[in-house]
């Protein structure tokens, strides 16, 4: 394990895979499989028995490793709750605003989503719980991996995230690949117009009628959705700079610290060094590609429908991933028409894949959570 922690290091640092996550994600995996450290330790002889721990008699909860108290904010998914509240102070929702169309482009390219989830559960090696939570590697984002993971299937968080958190960093190596694959020259080259100017009131407007409208259609969203809507209305509403720049920053970067370690250090070798977690880095990388290949093939439709006037490049950026793969469908764009600007038209899937994946997350939980 140690030797698996330095190959992430490496990746993090000399390559630049997310590093923000894989950084610390790294150095977890190395403070919990440090012998005798005990920094994992659970004195009460909680959930995560794979460490081999049983309940010390008369002990307290505070007895327990340092991390294994600070993995209560994972296992509570408030930390990933904190992380979507930065991400949507840090969120423009315009460009979908402006082009409504974006939504049914981030839904389509949550294809992935479904269709790992019959793969894991074809091959007969997960439960219904275990292949959700690998199946929300497709969204490409990171936070709802963990948030779903924990939930459902928390002895895979460290693979499952560590496959997320890479497939994200991967995206311009593997995006540009399905892109070409499935349109043609022709389809690439096409120029969208200029989008409408969205005004202040319906950016106020939209965080919470969306929150409303996804709570009460699907109640087991509203963690993470919640929390998403809340950091962009503190961006929007004009009355909260402060907060907002403190979600954007101080508190994401010090979340982001304690989730990735935390997440790191459920990575022990009895369940890490497994087939299971090859398997579950394959079935990420299919979900990966058939989210892209969703949101392509919808925007294929999209430009059927409207006479050639939507570049189909712009659904493979339904992913999750603001703002990687937004910009990704941008550079293929400009590879074949030089005068061509994807970047605002890719960005309305983009952000609308962010809430593809929380619906996602959450319909997931509803159906396997069992509560």
């Amino acid at each position: 394990m140690i030797g698996v922690a330095i190959v992430f290091l490496v990746l993090a640092i000399r390559f630049k895979f997310e590093p923000l996550l894989l950084v610390p994600i790294a150095f977890g995996i190395l403070l919990a499989n440090m012998p005798g450290a005990n920094i994992m330790l659970d004195t009460t002889g909680g959930e995560l028995g794979s460490y081999g721990q049983a309940a010390v008699e008369g002990a307290h909860w505070y007895d327990s490793g340092v991390l294994r108290i600070l993995y209560v904010g994972v296992k509570s998914s408030l930390f990933p709750c904190l992380i979507f509240m930065g991400v949507g102070a840090m969120t423009d929702f315009g460009p979908l605003l402006s082009n409504p169309v974006s939504l049914l482009l981030g839904a389509a390219a949550q294809l992935g989503v479904y269709a790992a989830f019959l793969m894991a559960m074809a091959s007969g090696q997960f439960t219904p719980q275990e292949a959700a939570s690998i199946a929300i590697i497709g969204g490409a984002d990171g936070p709802t991996a963990i948030f779903l993971t924990s939930k459902l299937a928390s002895h895979l968080l460290a693979p499952i995230a560590l496959a997320a958190y890479s497939y994200m960093a991967l995206i311009p190596i593997i995006q540009p690949k399905i892109m070409k694959l499935l349109t043609t020259e022709k389809e690439r080259k096409v120029e969208m117009k200029q989008l409408r100017k969205v005004s202040k009131t319906e950016k106020i407007i939209f965080p919470v009628a969306v929150l409303i409208f996804c709570a009460l259609l699907l109640p087991s969203v509203v963690p993470l959705l919640g929390m998403l809507m809340l950091g962009n209305l503190f961006r929007e509403c004009g009355v909260t700079e402060r907060l907002s720049d403190t979600a954007q920053n101080a508190l994401m970067n010090i979340v982001t610290i304690m989730l990735g370690v935390c997440v790191g250090a459920t990575a022990n070798g009895q369940d890490f060094l497994q087939v299971k977690t090859l398997l579950i880095i394959g079935l990420g990388l299919a979900a990966f590609a058939f989210s892209t290949a969703g949101g392509v093939f919808f925007g294929k439709l999209l430009y059927l429908i409207t006479g050639g006037k939507i570049n189909p490049l712009i659904g493979a950026a339904g992913v999750s991933a603001v703002p990687m793969a937004a910009r990704v469908a941008q550079n293929e764009g400009r590879k074949y028409n030089p005068t061509n600007f994807l970047l605002m038209h890719a960005m309305g899937p983009n952000v609308a894949g962010v809430i593809g994946s929380a619906v996602a997350a959450g319909f997931l939980l509803a159906v396997f959570g069992g509560k």
